[in-house]
């Protein structure tokens, strides 16, 4: 009976508009690791322990890393009650133990649900069951919540994400809510007062530029992902994100395209889900993920993801306006051949197309530096002459001349 009283104070609560998301969660983009990319449905505690341990042991806490969140196929069955349990064989210490030993490491936890009556991978979905979920993840100590839109039939997604995000607020710990229906749904349009991000496309697969056909739905390579989040910049800020997935840096492409995937994702202010298995990484992959050049620009407390300024010859010149008056500007090689760049700033006036940012380098100059070589280059009163290698990036610094 208490458990009822529970849930109808809960859902009377909801509905007298009281609930909404957590504040002050989310303000830069959200840093993490979720084990899907790499271990799909072949998780276990010790996955997740291994997880937590390399994040600290591989430097990428100190970097800004502080999610560790398990994704589909950790749930058992719900109980008599409707209370949902974790799968006793792969958990047998139980979700509470695992989510404090992962506390205990400085870090935060993070959990998966769907907003349907079965997860993508087909265990038990949050569908009628949101209150008891968020109580469930309370008294466990998540932080984050990745909530998936499989198996929804015809619920409509605002209503379905509203519902999560007030039974999250009833449950009364704050928690990250992470948006996940892929874009089909134009979430951007609705999402800012429900989640502190949400996915815009499709699942990434480890790639450079190609399709991955499912059958009823494909994943995408790192380029086509890229190439979708165009229009979408003017939703995104500050507590409420555009999500062009998890990373896959460390999954099997080349370190260059690794270095421009983890770039342009940075230049998004996506947030940096890494996806790769953290117990055994490469240094080149460590270095990459670690770079703290490249993540304070997308840590930059404004907020604004960048814009594409220029397109030629598979060449892309990138924008992306900072805080204090900076620029971090990306030169992108799609192609399959180094390309020269030849830039001459003074030539430049640069308007951004949503956001009320401009410079005009013939009145300004500004020192450069070259974030992922970490020198400095001449400023902004010479042209920059450089080559970029193929399916590699040129990232620069601007800063205004003192």
């Amino acid at each position: 009976m208490k458990i009822k009283i529970s849930l109808l104070l809960c859902l009377a609560l909801s509905l007298t508009g009281l609930a909404q998301k957590f504040d002050n969660l989310a303000e830069t983009p959200p840093m993490g690791w979720n084990s899907w990319n790499k271990f799909a449905c072949n998780i276990n505690e010790q996955v997740i322990r291994d997880a937590a341990d390399a994040m600290v042991e591989s430097g990428m806490k100190d970097a800004g890393y502080e999610y560790i969140v398990i994704d589909d196929c950790w749930h058992g069955q719900r109980d008599e009650n409707g209370f949902i349990h974790e799968d006793k064989e792969k958990f047998p210490s139980g979700m509470k133990a695992l989510v404090d030993y992962v506390h205990s490491k400085g870090l935060k936890f993070g959990i998966y649900s769907d907003a349907g009556t079965e997860t993508c991978g087909g265990e038990p979905g949050s569908r009628g069951h949101e209150y008891q979920d968020a109580i469930t993840y309370a008294k466990w100590g998540v932080d984050y919540l990745k909530y998936d839109w499989c198996n929804t039939g015809t619920q409509n997604a605002e209503a379905s994400y509203t519902t999560m995000r007030n039974a999250l607020y009833e449950a009364g710990r704050p928690v990250l809510f992470a948006i996940c229906e892929w874009g089909d749904n134009q979430p951007w349009e609705w999402a800012q007062d429900i989640g502190h991000m949400w996915r815009t496309t499709g699942d990434i697969y480890p790639c450079w530029d190609c399709e991955e056909d499912h059958g009823d739905w494909s994943s995408w390579g790192v380029l086509r992902i890229l190439d979708m989040q165009e229009g979408l910049r003017k939703y995104a800020g500050p507590g409420h994100w555009n999500d062009p997935d998890m990373m896959e840096v460390g999954n099997g492409m080349s370190q260059s395209e690794d270095r421009a995937h983890f770039t342009m994702w940075s230049m998004l202010a996506a947030p940096l889900i890494a996806g790769n298995d953290l117990s055994d990484m490469s240094e080149e992959t460590i270095a990459i993920l670690t770079n703290e050049k490249m993540i304070a620009i997308n840590q930059d407390s404004l907020g604004v993801q960048a814009f594409k300024y220029n397109s030629e010859d598979g060449l892309e010149t990138w924008f992306k306006p900072l805080s204090n008056g900076e620029w971090a500007v990306t030169f992108l090689n799609r192609a399959d051949e180094a390309r020269d760049v030849e830039f001459n700033w003074k030539e430049h006036q640069i308007e951004d197309p949503d956001f009320d940012y401009s410079v005009d380098f013939s009145n300004t100059t500004f020192e450069m530096e070259n974030v992922w070589k970490d020198q400095k280059l001449q400023n902004t009163n010479r042209t920059l002459k450089a080559k970029v290698p193929s399916h590699d990036v040129l990232t620069l610094r601007l800063s205004p001349k003192k």
